[in-house]
């Protein structure tokens, strides 16, 4: 039961090329900083993996965590809410020179389809979207005089997030706003992976206090001082760090 992971690189040792990878955070809150650089750090070492397909509620900002992995040429899909946010230059750049496929989906419906991924609900209908290019070639029905678009449910080989404290069998809590996606997704993918700020024993943590518990986490990594992308992106941080 105890699902402590020794490092970074063996925490994201398991993601394999083609696999669908969701990654946690609104923005900068809540973003697995230190878990996307390793996955970086592993495709310069080996080559993969690589094509993968990432769901997060942006495109990333500047040239670290999200950005950075879609700016060593990892990501071959993005299915995302906001494309264009703070400063999306690497997302831009790769999406007009068509290197990488963008799926648009309302941040609502976003929410939703991975809750119902992790709840077991294979489709819902929103108003959400009716009459745009977003609804085109997806059933439509009309409820009480309103039509509604048919979504389906959003599933991930794997999801990558960032909690607070989190104890050896799993059970995590998060700080203010970084909880965010990171509930969802824990539940909507097969496997996993949660870096946190603080490990604690089993009973440290108030059952009332558990927002995601253990059962839906396959490993954990402490990582006492996370890294926050705004602070990186005003420093002008690049990751991988160039070389001389």
């Amino acid at each position: 039961m105890d699902k402590t992971l020794p490092s970074l690189a063996a925490a994201v040792a398991g993601i394999d090329d083609g696999m669908t990878v969701m990654i946690g955070g609104f923005g900068g809150s809540g973003a697995p900083i230190e878990l996307i650089h390793a996955l970086i750090d592993r495709f310069r070492e080996t080559g993969h993996p690589k094509d993968l397909v990432v769901v997060n509620n942006n495109a990333g900002n500047g040239h670290v965590g999200l950005a950075a992995l879609i700016e060593v040429g990892m990501v071959a899909k993005l299915i995302c809410s906001f494309p264009r946010s703070a400063d999306p230059v690497v997302f831009t750049e790769r999406y007009l020179a068509g290197k990488i496929e963008l799926e648009l989906v309302p941040q609502g419906t976003l929410a939703e389809r991975i809750r119902a991924g992790g709840a077991g609900i294979p489709a819902f209908y929103t108003p959400t979207s009716f009459g745009t290019d977003l609804a085109k070639g997806k059933p439509v029905e009309v409820f009480e005089g309103r039509s509604y678009v048919q979504e389906r449910w959003l599933k991930a080989d794997v999801a990558l997030v960032k909690a607070h404290h989190g104890d050896r069998l799993g059970n995590l809590t998060y700080r203010m706003a970084a909880r965010n996606f990171n509930p969802l997704m824990c539940m909507a993918a097969a496997t996993t992976i949660v870096q946190v700020s603080q490990i604690v024993a089993p009973g440290a943590i108030d059952p009332e206090s558990v927002i995601t518990p253990g059962i839906f986490v396959q490993g954990v990594v402490e990582v006492p001082h996370p890294q926050q992308e705004e602070d990186l992106n005003r420093a002008k941080a690049v990751y991988p760090e160039p070389t001389a």
